[in-house]
């Protein structure tokens, strides 16, 4: 079997006849345009817990060295690691010991020849010593390190000759003061914040994160709250994208719902003056009452654009008050779908982030995926590791579009708009259900709280994973022919 293609003249045709896919703005240049209109938001200094996920917009440089003493990596003795040359437990070394040294402090005398300080884990170093021997290398392990016998002893016998240097760190050996260790564009994880704190730092430099108003549109749309009457549907949209918002490192300001009303409109939308982006849902396709489209080419520079994608074609992008503006479809999955297209690299970008691609996992396809329309279609599916080919469960989730089969979804894999059949066995590419900057893949048991994200065709993330459509209820046979499915 094979994968099915469009035909290759020059216009490309499709069952839909009133639609000119070749004059859609592919979703590659959407992209593009929505990403040349933004850059990084200016720098800001936040306490360091705050600083996580963020991205420095200056370098860090050391001002001490990093352990600032020379220091003991292990519990044991302090020696010479020339007192200890040809020590073993037939002839060991006996050395005199003149101190203990506890964590956080100091010996006051000096190691001399035949001398040892008990020492622990972190403890300077002593003067004139160059090695510690381990507690289990010497007479001590034998009444334990624990035993009223072990502190206070006058002697110590080593079984084993010490290396000069030997379970010792030395100042700096982490990091050296003057050293430039973390460069500007360096998105803080954990170990980030963990270093920076053993330099002291107490407030970060970062790109401060971007404030996203969300404005959901329509009469029909009805804020929590309130029971619906007939006819109305509960907002949804504003509190998905404002998780999304979040999930990206954005400040999420909901503005609520506004009516198809255009006085409502341009007041709700000039109170979104102080955002950074304007996200707004409903209102841009050809219907009649969808009047946001007009109120936002008269308020700014908007574009209205029907994207080569599926979910989701129409869409509009501008400028409102000198602030960016992505409208999106009301459709909730289209809304979603767009939002990760469009709206999360934008954020990204805007954080200082110089990567917003998803991470990816390879997988095959259990059942076919139509693609009807000659779109980019993004398929909400099921992502489930795979230990054996008898180990992928299949199940069945009905409505491609619908809102209440998000608890089983966990991702979604692109057909691109040139094919129209991804057949079962395909081997396509979903992405962590995660939705992460992280490189590692969990297993994937489960899919309550966790979302939709998009795919790349490409073979750069390989691992042994199902995609089960929910569109589709029959589990395949596994004898069906293996395709790659690319563009």
């Amino acid at each position: 079997m094979t994968t099915s293609r469009g035909p290759s003249s020059a216009r490309v045709r499709t069952d839909r006849l009133w639609e000119d896919v070749e004059s859609l703005l592919s979703v590659d240049e959407a992209r593009e345009r929505v990403l040349a209109a933004v850059d990084a938001l200016p720098a800001v200094r936040v306490p360091l817990l705050d600083a996580l996920g963020l991205v420095l917009a200056q370098p860090v440089v050391a001002g001490h060295d990093v352990p600032p003493f020379t220091n003991s990596a292990m519990d044991g003795y302090a020696v010479r690691a020339s007192d200890t040359a040809g020590a073993s437990y037939d002839h060991p070394a006996t050395l005199t010991v003149v101190c203990e040294i506890p964590a956080g402090s100091r010996c006051a005398v000096s190691i001399g020849p035949r001398q040892a300080a008990r020492i622990m884990t972190g403890a300077v170093l002593p003067e004139g010593a160059d090695a510690v021997v381990r507690f289990e290398e010497t007479d001590e392990w034998e009444s334990g390190p624990d035993s009223a016998t072990s502190r206070g002893r006058a002697e110590i016998r080593v079984f084993r000759p010490a290396k000069p240097g030997e379970n010792v760190r030395l100042a700096g050996e982490d990091v050296a003061a003057g050293q430039e260790i973390l460069p500007a564009g360096t998105v803080l994880r954990p170990a980030c914040i963990g270093v920076l704190a053993s330099l002291n730092q107490r407030w970060v430099t970062v790109h401060r994160r971007p404030r996203v108003a969300i404005l959901a549109t329509g009469n029909e749309v009805i804020d929590l709250g309130p029971e619906l009457l007939p006819g109305q549907i509960r907002n949804s949209n504003n509190y998905t994208l404002a998780a999304l918002v979040k999930q990206c490192g954005g400040e999420p300001i909901l503005l609520g719902v506004v009516r198809d009303d255009p006085d409502e409109i341009r007041s709700r939308l000039r109170s979104a003056r102080g955002a950074d982006l304007i996200l707004t849902s409903g209102g841009v396709s050809i219907g009649d009452y969808d009047l946001v489209k007009h109120v936002l080419q008269a308020e700014g520079r908007v574009e209205l654009w029907q994207v080569r994608i599926k979910p989701g074609k129409p869409m509009a992008f501008g400028w409102i008050g000198g602030v960016p503006m992505l409208g999106l479809p009301g459709n909730p999955v289209a809304a979603y779908v767009a939002f990760l297209q469009f709206g999360r690299p934008a954020i990204l970008k805007m954080l200082g982030y110089q990567d917003w691609t998803l991470p990816t996992v390879r997988a095959r396809l259990l059942a076919p995926c139509e693609n009807r329309g000659q779109r980019r279609h993004f398929v909400r599916v099921r992502l489930e590791r795979q230990e054996a080919p008898s180990s992928t469960s299949s199940f069945s989730i009905p409505g491609p579009y619908r809102e209440d089969t998000a608890p089983q979804r966990n991702s979604t894999t692109r057909i691109p708009a040139s094919i129209t059949v991804a057949p079962t066995s395909a081997l396509v590419v979903g992405v962590s259900p995660r939705m992460s900057q992280a490189s590692t893949m969990a297993p994937v048991t489960s899919w309550v709280n966790r979302t939709l994200a998009t795919a790349a065709f490409n073979r750069r993330t390989l691992a042994l994973y199902s995609v089960w459509p929910i569109a589709f209820g029959t589990r395949p046979s596994a004898s069906r022919e293996r395709t790659t499915c690319r563009e």
